[in-house]
């Protein structure tokens, strides 16, 4: 295989990373929960993600009594900031505690900008889970791999920005869900779906029901994990007919994993292609093909606004 070593997308290797990826999800998760607390329900849980951000990772603006507020976990500076718009503004260095360290501190400075909210402080999709307050594993932050990882996420985040432009049905925002730590964006049918039967673990399945509660097409990125050791780009369908694994899907590189349900891409094939934003488009349109044409989807629903910027 060709070493494109002027690539502008980074190489990732998960026995690297691994240790500061644990740490970070914790810290999602915990960011994540007070998302969770002060933003109303939104379909499909929408209402607790995070979002990529010029800085790191970013909650976005969240309502409370004194009006908004934001979470950033900023990995060019490598700082936790909080910011209201009463104009408080507070931080704290990231990555030099402990997860019960981390959940400590946020919380006390959440306390000082006048933000009360309480979490219920265990994490989810991880097993064990164990309480943040009781997490004392020694961390694992490196600032320089996290902010190679997050340059990783920031181009991906454009590529399926441009992907799910091509869609006029329902679709969700590209967003970062701390659950499972993956980034991801959804495509919707527009008919109902068979009750989802749950099994992630530590996590409701009332949760898991209104998620799948309409058909999908979803692509997504997951970092990998040491059953799979590798940074990933996944896509599957719910439901998912009998047929979908047998679909023809760009690049050749793309596999169908019979174990976790989804077609896969690894994200080194993707970081040493020729044009990386092309090689992902590819795998992403190729799978929602197989997906609308296996799931009899309306033909109508992708669509091409594109003539609309110069209007």
């Amino acid at each position: 295989m060709t070493d494109h070593t002027t690539s502008t997308w980074p190489a990732l290797d998960f026995h690297a990373i691994k240790d500061t990826i644990a740490t970070v999800h914790m810290y999602t998760q915990i960011v994540g929960k007070i998302r969770l607390q002060k933003m109303p329900w939104i379909n499909h849980s929408w209402q607790v993600t995070l979002y990529v951000s010029p800085t790191g990772l970013t909650t976005g603006s969240m309502p409370y009594d004194g009006g908004v507020f934001q979470i950033d976990l900023d990995f060019i500076s490598h700082e936790v900031q909080i910011i209201t718009s009463t104009g408080i503004k507070l931080h704290f260095t990231l990555g030099t505690q402990t997860v019960a360290g981390f959940y400590g501190q946020l919380m006390d400075n959440i306390q000082k900008a006048g933000v009360n909210v309480a979490i219920y402080p265990v994490p989810n999709e991880v097993d064990p889970a164990v309480p943040f307050a009781e997490n004392h594993t020694p961390c694992g932050y490196n600032a320089a791999l996290m902010h190679n990882f997050w340059q990783a996420l920031v181009r991906i985040h454009n590529v399926f920005t441009d992907f799910r432009a091509g869609f006029q049905g329902k679709n969700s925002p590209v967003h970062f869900f701390w659950g499972a730590f993956d980034l991801a964006v959804t495509r919707f049918s527009g008919r109902p779906a068979p009750q989802h039967p749950g099994g992630m673990p530590n996590i409701p399945k009332a949760v898991m029901q209104e998620a799948y509660s309409q058909e999908v097409s979803s692509c997504g990125f997951w970092p990998g994990s040491a059953d799979f050791p590798h940074a990933v780009f996944y896509a599957y369908c719910y439901p998912t007919p009998d047929d979908f694994k047998n679909q023809q899907i760009a690049p050749p590189e793309a596999f169908y994993s019979a174990e976790m349900g989804e077609f896969l891409l690894t994200y080194e094939s993707v970081q040493r292609s020729a044009k990386p934003e092309e090689t992902l488009l590819k795998f992403m349109q190729s799978t929602y093909d197989a997906a609308a044409k296996t799931g009899n989807w309306d033909k109508n629903l992708q669509c091409d606004l594109s003539a609309l910027k110069n209007s």
